[in-house]
């Protein structure tokens, strides 16, 4: 199992209980009880956890995994939907760039670009501030602690005021039949907004999202131009997709 895989699991232990032991953490992920060690301590370093004798306590129990790590997660994949995205977006293009980590990339790879960008939380922004020909619009709001996305009603009204070329939405669920969802419910009228401004919606989407549905509804899939996902993504919601007239790209 390889380092990422391994803090997924741990994560999700955490996530899961109040707390973990060195042993129980190396028999479900085949390393070593030294290596387990290694693990808690850099995760104690960012903020996740409390390291105590056999193991540690958990500050994560009953959240979802924070910025931090979530941003190492299948990194491959998330670049490769970056790279389809940069793709479909032209020079001179006006551009919202929804939070979260994948479209982290999408902004490390538009910082290269001539276009104008609107990001919805600070890591992208911070990947774009210094990006030569890029014309960096921030919508204002509140910035949430640990995932820096703009929340509140100064960023809906900035987006309100607004009419773009493409939007670039985050997911965190998406079917055909529940549509696109979010887990964070101050960020569902965001995101709403900022589909509303736009005329091309494209959503990069790892097949593993496929298999979940967040709290809170932001729209059907009938309001996505185009999703793109990875070869994980399962096949009858792929048709389904096709079916309801989206573009699907598997890369």
């Amino acid at each position: 199992m390889d380092s990422s895989q391994r803090t997924r699991t741990i994560i999700e232990q955490l996530r899961q209980a109040e707390r973990v032991g060195v042993a129980e953490l190396a028999a479900a992920t085949g390393c070593s009880e030294m290596t387990i060690r290694r693990d808690l301590d850099q995760l104690a370093e960012e903020g996740l956890l409390r390291r105590v004798r056999g193991g540690a306590v958990s500050f994560l129990r009953g959240q979802s995994a924070p910025f931090s790590v979530r941003e190492r997660d299948a990194i491959e994949v998330k670049r490769r939907l970056a790279a389809e995205v940069d793709a479909l977006i032209a020079d001179d293009e006006s551009v919202i760039l929804d939070s979260g980590t994948t479209n982290l990339e999408v902004a490390r790879l538009l910082a290269q670009r001539r276009l104008t960008a609107v990001p919805l939380d600070m890591h992208a922004a911070n990947a774009l501030s210094n990006a030569p020909e890029v014309d960096l619009l921030l919508p204002g709001g509140r910035a949430k602690p640990g995932e820096l996305s703009f929340t509140g009603h100064l960023a809906e009204a900035t987006l309100r005021a607004l009419r773009v070329d493409t939007a670039v939405i985050g997911v965190c669920g998406l079917s055909a039949e529940r549509g696109l969802t979010a887990h964070d419910l101050e960020e569902v009228p965001i995101k709403k907004t900022a589909v509303s401004a736009t005329q091309r919606v494209i959503a990069p989407c790892h097949g593993a999202k496929f298999a979940r549905t967040g709290l809170g509804f932001v729209c059907p899939v009938t309001d996505l131009d185009v999703v793109i996902t990875d070869d994980s993504a399962p096949e009858e919601q792929v048709t389904a997709l096709r079916a309801a007239g989206v573009e699907v790209r598997v890369v």
